[in-house]
């Protein structure tokens, strides 16, 4: 174990080869830690790209020669990422020539095994074994999990095909895990999914407050960006641990997890209780604030200190910091929003930048910072947590609207909304749910309590169909059928960023085998559906798209105004909304904000302060489970399941090269756990091993392992915010023992 050991405890920078001088690769990967563009092989031409990673949206240069993409840069003039990118950024390539593609569909015989057959037996078995699902036991016996990860123009038509043409009510996206929170806190308080930063508002904020959120791993070139700014400015971080982010700021507050909740209801109630507001902005722009400061009150310093295990005076500082600053602005992501009470939380931060009339100003803003690379896109435009373009299927009006745009009749449109993820996974255990469809993603790897999930596609399922590039996944492996899918790189289409900007990726090489593009194969399914004329008029990935901007017009995420892919490449990429009217008084400004006239997206115009009780963890730690666990990312070279970043020795190196566990010295010395030790965790619902990292990011009580790994979801406790359906992923019990 030594030599792999002492590997993984180097430096995450250090480069060296263990068995000598670096190689051309990874001169290559140092290059690319610091931004630096590699050799170019003299291409022939270059196509610009936005990366299908993470959520920031940055703009690759992919370089091409013979007709093949031969190397790629960050495109040095593009608003997001200003010529830099990240690891994953610069091996954006490499997946696509993964041993283990899907290069023809696979069909399981019961006695055999998954066999190659053509896509013509694929489509058929796929249409006879659903229909018979359906004919059996109802429309709402099938039901689709997708992503976040595939186009636009893919996902509009998917929710088109599955709702409108094929019948099935129930469908929702893995955007669930990673955004739905922040989705359900922005529309409750705000009226409308918009959240209302641009990427610009980190360079020229006075007072950053990061919550449950670590950029300069999550999101590094975002952290580039608050690098750049001129100000000097305040970074303060809230996490329960020590992380790369943290040891940049101002201010870490190591929070006791999941006692966020509380430490901003306390904040709320020192700024009231020392007049630390706008009033003019509260007074004109918002309701129910008597309220919320009622709500408050019993929420003392005193009661803060001990609920977060934060000391009174940090917390005054910290109040007084965002008191004193002309522009503060909050940021979070999954620290907050994969928790219980993750809605209710985001709204409390919400709350904070509403009282104190940090909103619509340059350089302020609750600001959510998405995941995935088109998670914005499958709330607009999949027809899973909303109807097209933030409707509401309950909605008479917004589904006949619907069906006038897209001239279908309006009964095909549903009149309930979907199951939410979590409930699709209850139904299938309940036998309410007999077949599934799974497209670019893998919840056997991700979904919480996996031990649980992997049964149930194993015993309770009838019939299960995954669509995926690579047919090697824990998912895929389980599959009765398996669609070989083109991957980033191989398709057309558009994506939209953290910050609402629409952003084109380009094919640019040949997927290969027998894959096909997503888009192609939901083509091919209406078709052998018998719906192929309903879908008639999305001949390509730009004609979906022109469709998209219909179905956006008058609604908050109007993109009318955009007039085609080129238009997009031209100007840099286009944040929502443009309108066709914004689009007559010339082109997008690189950088815009919402809410700067003060008006927000409820009826009367105003935003809405929402509270609620703080509640008690849905499991609590006790004598045996006496440690909480926490999870999240590790590396900027690992994205997710690694389904991708696995395949490029160069992302494998800058990664860890095993799981760890991250562990107090003074928790370490009690258990007699040594420094590289093998240590088993245990929770009530399964068990890991994992190698000691005695080091003091953690707190006594506190354990932390990354989310990468395929055993990590054995752990964590299925329990789930009750307003978004987000699953609680990053504090669970669990009991340490060290493993002799």
């Amino acid at each position: 174990m030594g030599g792999k050991m002492k590997s993984f405890f180097k430096n995450r920078l250090s480069l060296k080869d263990r068995n000598g001088p670096l190689t051309k690769e990874l001169r290559l990967a140092q290059n690319s830690a610091f931004g630096m563009v590699p050799e170019r092989l003299n291409p022939e031409r270059t196509l610009p790209s936005i990366c299908g990673y993470c959520s920031t949206g940055c703009q690759l240069d992919i370089h091409m020669q013979g007709g093949e993409p031969v190397n790629l840069s960050a495109s040095s003039d593009y608003p997001v990422n200003l010529g830099m990118a990240c690891p994953k950024g610069w091996e954006a390539l490499t997946p696509l020539k993964a041993s283990d593609r899907g290069v023809v569909p696979l069909l399981r015989h019961s006695s055999e095994g998954q066999n190659p057959v053509s896509w013509e037996i694929a489509f058929e078995t796929f249409t006879q074994r659903f229909k018979a699902l359906q004919q059996k036991h109802g429309n709402e016996a099938v039901a689709w999990l997708g992503t976040g990860q595939i186009t636009n123009e893919e996902m509009g038509l998917l929710g088109a095909l599955a709702k409108f043409g094929m019948g099935w009510i129930h469908g929702d996206g893995n955007t669930r895990q990673c955004m739905a929170s922040a989705v359900t806190a922005y529309k409750q308080s705000f009226g409308f999914d918009a959240p209302p930063y641009s990427y610009e508002d980190l360079e020229i904020s006075e007072t950053l407050v990061f919550i449950g959120a670590n950029p300069a791993i999550a999101h590094p070139i975002l952290w580039h960006r608050v690098m750049l700014n001129p100000n000097r400015p305040d970074i303060i971080v809230i996490d329960p641990r020590v992380t790369e982010t943290s040891s940049a700021a101002t201010l870490h507050l190591p929070i006791r997890p999941k006692s966020d909740l509380t430490l901003f209801y306390a904040l709320a109630h020192l700024m009231i209780q020392e007049q630390w507001l706008d009033k003019d902005f509260i007074s004109a722009h918002t309701s129910g604030f008597d309220s919320y400061a009622r709500f408050v009150e019993p929420f003392n310093l005193e009661c803060a200190s001990r609920e977060t295990g934060l000391e009174r005076e940090v917390i005054c500082d910290l109040a007084r910091r965002i008191h004193e600053s002309k522009a503060a602005s909050f940021w979070w992501t999954m620290g907050v929003n994969q928790g219980y009470q993750g809605t209710r939380t985001a709204q409390s931060i919400i709350n904070l930048a509403l009282m104190t009339g940090n909103i619509g100003r340059p350089g302020t803003g609750a600001n959510s910072i998405t995941g995935q690379c088109n998670a914005m896109g499958s709330r607009l435009f999949s027809n899973t947590s909303s109807l097209f373009a933030g409707r509401n299927f309950e909605n008479n009006k917004d589904r006949a609207s619907v069906a006038g745009l897209l001239d279908i009749p309006v009964e095909h449109v549903p009149s309930q909304p979907s199951l939410p993820y979590d409930r699709i996974i209850d139904a299938v255990e309940a036998g309410e749910i007999k077949g599934l469809w799974i497209i670019a993603t893998n919840p056997g790897h991700s979904w919480i309590d996996q031990s649980r999930w992997l049964r149930l596609l194993r015993e309770k399922l009838e019939f299960l169909v995954v669509q995926d590039m690579y047919y090697s996944t824990e998912t895929a492996r389980e599959a009765d059928l398996f669609l070989p899918a083109a991957g980033w790189g191989e398709k057309s289409g558009t994506f939209i960023n953290s910050e609402r900007r629409l952003g084109v990726i380009q094919s640019v090489a040949t997927p290969p085998g027998e894959a096909r593009s997503d888009f192609e194969i939901f083509k091919g399914i209406a078709e052998h559906w018998g719906c192929g004329e309903m879908f008639e008029s999305w001949k390509s990935p730009e004609e979906a798209f022109s469709i998209l901007k219909k179905l956006t017009i008058d609604q908050p995420c109007d993109i009318s105004g955009v007039e085609n892919y080129d238009m997009l490449v031209e100007q840099g990429g286009i944040q929502w909304p443009y309108s066709q009217a914004l689009a007559q008084e010339g082109p997008a400004q690189p950088e815009r904000r919402l809410y700067e006239d003060g008006r927000f997206f409820h009826e009367d115009g105003r935003a809405r302060f929402i509270f609620e009780a703080v509640q008690s963890p849905p499991e609590p730690t006790d004598e045996y489970y006496s440690f909480w666990l926490i999870t999240g990312r590790a590396s900027s070279a690992q994205w997710h399941t690694q389904t991708r970043t696995a395949k490029s020795l160069i992302l494998r190196e800058l990664s860890p090269q095993c799981l760890y566990v991250d562990i107090h010295p003074q928790d370490a010395t009690a258990l007699g756990i040594q420094q590289e030790e093998l240590v088993e965790i245990k929770s009530r619902r399964g068990r890991v091993r994992a190698v000691a990292r005695v080091i003091a990011a953690v707190r006594p009580g506190q354990i932390f392992l990354p989310m990468h790994d395929s055993s990590v979801n054995q752990l964590t406790h299925p329990s789930f915010d009750p307003y978004s359906r987000q699953p609680s992923y990053k504090a669970c019990a669990v009991h340490v023992q060290k493993k002799s």
